[in-house]
């Protein structure tokens, strides 16, 4: 008998409104069931990742869609000290950059990012790319089984 998955957990770090909107309105149109915790910058996602303050009860995500061109700490800082926490670290992390540039994704790749996407500039662009999403990281690709999947 097969059981009921779980909401797959998402992070987004972004820090553009428009994006922001045009993504949640993709997943929430996706017929994959989400929960999609939202932080503005690096230094709040770090925060949702290490479980502090508004996050402390906020469970780890399966997957983390992180934007290039932030503030203060862009992506690839964050990228960095996500893949050199030994907690952290095995969360995949996918880009998701309104940058095309080559040299943006050799870094990022250097950096152990589990991929990169390029940002579609329409709502059908999004809802195509989370379909993907859905598609690749929670129909095709195999998670680990956490306690709460196996309880």
């Amino acid at each position: 008998m097969e059981s009921k998955r779980r909401p797959a957990r998402l992070l987004l770090i972004e820090d553009n409104p428009g994006d922001i909107i045009l993504t949640k309105r993709a997943f929430k149109e996706a017929q994959l069931e989400n929960d999609l915790i939202v932080a503005s910058s690096g230094e709040e996602g770090l925060k949702a990742l290490r479980q502090e303050g508004p996050y402390a009860f906020q469970p780890p995500p399966d997957l983390i869609l992180l934007d290039l061109n932030l503030p203060q700490m862009n992506g690839k800082d964050v990228l960095q000290a996500i893949k050199a926490d030994p907690v952290l670290k095995s969360i995949p992390v996918v880009i998701l950059s309104s940058s095309r540039a080559e040299q943006d994704v050799v870094n990022v790749y250097a950096l152990h990012s589990n991929g990169y996407i390029a940002k579609p500039a329409t709502l059908e662009g999004f809802k195509s790319m989370v379909q993907k999403i859905e598609a690749f990281w929670f129909t095709l690709n195999v998670f680990p089984e956490d306690e709460e999947a196996t309880s």
